[in-house]
């Protein structure tokens, strides 16, 4: 089993486009949810267009945060359902689900909403065929009032268990949120890598909250509103940043020519087609490839926020703009390998921690992959040689390895040899193993 490592790498990779966004008054200057200052947040003024940053207040406005009316129940006291369970936290991306503005008698609805949500996320590829990966838990955050701040008009005050209100920062459709009270709930789960707050409202609306530091574990929040038939998008868009390390490929009109160095995302670069040829960076492989986005693959100026100087893959992609819920193949290979930084296609159901006999039986997991993107493969190794008439099999006995006599290293390694990654290191990152020392 790997060393999982922590979205906050990710989330630090696309916060490098952010912060060039100083210039223009957007830099985030406080720890997640202290109180004391401000913080860059991404939303999407418009239900079908591109992407806007906003500096907020990390503290909730007075107004929004008036004595409540009576005690609403208490985090630790909530229920946490398992919406979908397909392995160990340890072994997984574990995406909490909180609903916010839904009360005692309304928590069947905020089940439902949810569902809806993750449904219609996990419908875009690369999501799709990699689902399995992904643990689901449903926190039942219970709001003294139903409905949320700010929904229909600014006057409107709700009492609510995270505190959601749309007019964030004077802006109607940033839909943001208490993150301390956000995290205390999603410390509830068993485990915390994403968060996406549903909010319990038909207005459109939501916000990307990255690279922050919660005693749950979790880096990255997104909001939506519940029963906006697009606010889905911003949840599935804001996993590109936090998962596949993705930067925002939109850019501002007047901000000119990028003056950075080289990006560190995956996604954005300095060079021409020619360039990303002769240094063989970036997305080279993908060159001129019909793209699912439409059009080829290629180097279309413009992104990071920035109008010249950089490039981008393809002319649209859902990091582009939300008119589209495709990721382009770049795109889609970053996602993937993003999966499996923190998830496992093997799991060992024997234990590793002892030394076994050749009458041992050997049991492995796979996760649950849908036929779709994914190409999975199970291969049996002795002492690094392939036992090739094993191939495929999660269970069998060590004698059936052919073992001779003495000690041995036996290996079942899991590969993912879908198309979608072309890229070496990405390959290698889908790719994990679990091994047994059998003594005949």
């Amino acid at each position: 089993m790997r060393v999982r490592t922590p979205l906050v790498t990710a989330i630090a990779a696309g916060s490098l486009a952010i912060a060039a966004l100083g210039a223009a008054g957007t830099t985030s200057h406080a720890a997640a949810g202290d109180g004391s200052g401000t913080r860059t947040v991404e939303y999407f003024p418009d239900a079908h267009g591109e992407g806007r940053h906003a500096q907020v207040a990390t503290a909730v406005p007075d107004r929004i945060t008036r004595e409540k009316s009576a005690p609403a129940k208490t985090a630790a006291a909530t229920t946490v359902t398992p919406l979908q369970r397909t392995g160990p936290s340890e072994g997984r991306l574990d995406l909490v689900v909180i609903g916010d503005g839904y009360t005692a008698d309304q928590q069947d609805d905020f089940t439902a909403d949810a569902r809806s949500k993750l449904d219609a996320i996990f419908a875009i590829e690369p999501y799709k065929s990699y689902q399995g990966l992904f643990n689901f838990w449903l926190v039942d955050a219970v709001s003294n009032d139903s409905g949320v701040s700010g929904d229909p008009t600014r006057d409107v005050v709700k009492d609510t268990a995270v505190s959601s209100y749309f007019f964030c920062a004077d802006t109607e459709r940033l839909l943001c949120v208490d993150e301390k009270k956000v995290d205390t709930y999603a410390q509830q789960a068993p485990d915390s890598d994403i968060v996406f707050v549903v909010s319990n409202s038909t207005k459109y609306g939501g916000a990307g909250y990255s690279g922050l530091t919660s005693t749950a574990g979790h880096t990255g929040i997104a909001t939506m509103s519940s029963d906006h038939d697009s606010s889905y998008l911003i949840g599935a868009h804001e996993l590109g940043h936090s998962i596949g390390l993705l930067a925002d490929e939109y850019q501002y009109g007047g901000y000119g020519t990028y003056p950075g160095p080289e990006p560190a995302e995956p996604n954005t670069t300095k060079q021409t087609v020619d360039g990303m040829r002769d240094t063989q960076a970036k997305w080279y492989r993908w060159l001129g490839q019909d793209d699912p986005s439409g059009g080829t693959v290629g180097a279309y100026e413009g992104g990071g926020y920035y109008e010249y100087g950089i490039y981008r893959p393809t002319q649209n992609s859902i990091m582009r703009a939300l008119d589209t819920d495709v990721f382009n193949l770049p795109g889609r290979e970053a996602m993937i390998a993003g999966f499996y930084r923190d998830a496992d296609l093997l799991t060992a159901r024997t234990s590793t921690a002892r030394t076994l006999s050749a009458s041992s039986t050997l049991r492995v997991d796979l996760a649950p992959l849908p036929q779709g993107l994914s190409d999975v493969r199970v291969n049996w190794y002795v002492d690094g040689a392939e036992v090739r008439r094993a191939e495929g099999l999660k269970t069998l006995k060590a004698s059936s390895l052919g073992l001779r006599k003495g000690t041995h290293k036996v290996t079942a390694k899991a590969v993912d040899r879908t198309a979608a990654l072309r890229d070496p290191a990405a390959r290698k990152a889908a790719t994990n193993s679990v091994s047994w020392t059998v003594s005949r």
